[in-house]
């Protein structure tokens, strides 16, 4: 490695802003020489915990991660934020409201705050956010929470990256039956009832409550906790801190933190070579093939699935 590139990754490791903005960059646009500055990064990977917050649109996340930040901080601890917004249908890139709302905590020493766009990733999730969570981990912070788009039914990629994941729902995210339908039931470590200052939040908490109780038990014995706070007012906070610092000391006294990385790394593994895959085998003649043949697909003179399996099994990839 040149002695620049040396210089590029412990400015990295030495928390330096301007560096770790730059490689963010770098490895969100896939740009040349991202994969190599990922390989030295990697080394210096594995101590950050990593936070999931995630549930539907306007549940209050941003104001809650803003407030979990502060507390953070104040404790001296290293904090990065990784805002997923919606992708600009014009630029391609994020919207950047939540580092709008998060101008405040963005200034604190000891955080950085990066928006990232979705580019059409249904999860809720770009597969360049794990690779960012691996340049702030590198870059030695302390916690790294990635708060999500909200987009509902596909938000389950987030349970794949966190090492904790906290689900935010408000008094009118609906009745019990349309949570569990929205799938955000199965994924969360716990459960946050934002806005509880509203009608109706104590039966929402012990609907939330009495179908935690109905559900099977954790694999690695965790008891998931529905939580009461009004993010606008700061209240529940800390204890919502609390509980993510005895969810993680739970991870680490189990063992279970170790599994839960190796089974993240493995899925990491799996579309690190899916991709390779696809981009190895849809050379120009391959594309050539498809481009020739999607006529008599389209007239139905023969069908997609033979097509398929007749690129496939007659050229080696």
């Amino acid at each position: 490695m040149k002695s620049l590139d040396k210089l590029f990754i412990n400015k990295i490791i030495s928390s330096d802003k301007r560096s770790i903005a730059k490689a963010l960059t770098k490895v969100e646009n896939e740009e040349a020489g991202s994969e190599s500055l990922l390989k030295e990064l990697y080394k210096f990977t594995g101590k950050a915990h990593r936070i999931g917050i995630t549930g539907p649109p306007g549940a209050g996340k941003s104001t809650l991660t803003n407030c979990l930040v502060k507390l953070m901080a104040g404790n001296g601890l290293k904090v990065g934020v990784i805002a997923v917004d919606p992708t600009s249908p014009y630029t391609g890139g994020a919207l950047l409201g939540d580092r709008i709302r998060m101008q405040e905590i963005g200034l604190l020493e000891n955080v950085f705050i990066r928006s990232m766009a979705t580019r059409g990733s249904l999860g809720g999730l770009c597969k360049s956010v794990v690779e960012a969570c691996d340049v702030m981990d590198a870059s030695g912070k302390d916690f790294i929470i990635i708060e999500t788009v909200g987009v509902g039914q596909s938000e389950l990629d987030i349970a794949q990256t966190a090492d904790t994941t906290i689900v935010v729902l408000v008094p009118e995210s609906g009745d019990s039956v349309q949570a569990m339908k929205a799938g955000l039931m199965e994924i969360a470590d716990i459960f946050v009832l934002n806005k509880s200052d509203r009608e109706g939040a104590d039966g929402v908490a012990a609907t939330l409550r009495n179908i935690i109780h109905l559900k099977p038990p954790s694999r690695y014995g965790w008891t998931i906790n529905v939580l009461k706070t009004t993010g606008s007012q700061n209240k529940g906070t800390e204890e919502l801190m609390d509980e993510i610092l005895k969810h993680k000391e739970h991870l680490e006294e189990t063992g279970f933190i170790k599994i839960k990385r190796k089974e993240h790394l493995t899925k990491k593994i799996l579309d690190l070579v899916n991709n390779k895959l696809e981009i190895k085998f849809w050379n120009d003649k391959r594309r050539k093939e498809l481009n020739e043949e999607i006529e008599f697909i389209t007239d139905r003179k023969t069908d997609p699935y033979t097509f398929a399996e007749k690129i496939i099994s007659s050229q080696v990839i």
